[in-house]
């Protein structure tokens, strides 16, 4: 997820209002207290919850010079990078070699650019501004730009009925739509797209803010790229909303409900490699097929073909690792 900054140095309290609205993970300020009395945000400022020139640090690139400095103060903090001439070669050369490049930008369509160089883009951007409506336009623009997840058709093999067991449900605040869902694994190495409990039933009423995740020990993906144990997703958390044809979004976390239930093994197959997936035996949870379609793992079948998500190595507190690994 792609941080979003507002430099409110040279304009008015209601562009400081307008990003506090708009979700600004921080405002850039001279002094903290009058942003402070506005709402509850994260001010970057002399005295602020950031202190510019410790925890955070600028440097304007008119050169190579500057680039050596950016990557020097990256090492260890977020920086705020200007290019004079607003040179996408700069940041180029910044994001292939640190995630900690936050791209000062003028507008939407600077933003776009700076947050999808190199196809991997900025950690984030720092909007500078004295229009409101540009805040508003921005933000829509950040919110969408999340990374895209090669889908793959993964063929069921066995559905095995097991025991009891602790499942989590996650409730979002964000009402997700038909094909989307979260991706879910059993290992690090395959993650299965379940779907929100989207569709109407004869016994209970849709649920779309919700998705019915599985087994406390699986893995779900969360906005950063990082990984939680369901067992350890909390209230605030941002998890990635995936659909069907592999874009993404995301959604805040705003209650998760664990309980005991029936639960059943899913087995599958995908290019050889098998993985699997412990849900709860129910008919609302369903895996999303390549079509958009989902289906119920009450009426999963072998030979079925559903959506996931295959990747090499482990996880290590939840942040992927190259490293020789065997999960069954």
């Amino acid at each position: 997820m792609k941080t979003f900054w507002v430099d409110v140095r040279s304009c008015g309290k209601e562009c400081a209002t307008t990003a506090i609205e708009q979700g600004a993970d921080a405002l850039v300020a001279a002094e903290a207290a009058p942003f402070h009395a506005l709402g509850r945000v994260t001010v970057i400022a002399p005295d602020g919850d950031m202190i510019l020139g410790t925890d955070v640090h600028e440097v304007c690139i008119d050169g190579k010079e500057g680039e050596e400095d950016a990557l020097r103060f990256a090492e260890k903090t977020p920086v705020i990078v200007t290019t004079t001439d607003w040179s996408v070669i700069p940041l180029e050369n910044l994001v292939s070699q640190s995630d900690r490049i936050i791209a000062v930008v003028r507008n939407a369509d600077e933003a776009e650019m700076a947050l999808t160089v190199l196809e991997r883009g900025t950690a984030g951007i720092c909007l500078v501004t004295d229009d409101p409506a540009e805040i508003i336009a921005t933000a829509a623009r950040v919110r969408v730009i999340t990374p895209h997840y090669d889908l793959v058709p993964f063929t069921v093999t066995a559905i095995s009925p097991g025991i009891m067991g602790d499942r989590v449900c996650i409730d979002t605040c964000s009402l997700l739509h038909e094909g989307e869902g979260m991706l879910i694994g059993n290992t690090s190495s395959a993650f299965l797209l379940v779907q929100a409990e989207t569709l109407e039933n004869p016994y209970v009423a849709p649920r779309p803010f919700r998705v019915n995740a599985g087994a406390v020990h699986a893995y779900v993906m969360m906005a950063d790229g990082k990984t939680k144990y369901l067992s350890e997703v909390v209230a605030g958390d941002r998890v990635l909303v995936a659909r069907e044809d592999g874009s993404t979004t995301v959604a805040m976390v705003g209650r998760v409900k664990t309980e005991r239930r029936p639960m059943v093994l899913v087995e599958v197959e995908q290019d050889g490699m098998k993985s699997s997936l412990v849900l709860q035996n129910a008919e609302t949870v369903r895996l999303v097929c390549p079509d958009g379609d989902a289906v119920s793992v009450a009426t999963l079948k072998p030979g079925d073909i559903i959506l996931g998500h295959r990747q090499e190595g482990g996880r290590h507190f939840g942040v992927a690792v190259s490293e020789t690994i065997r999960e069954t």
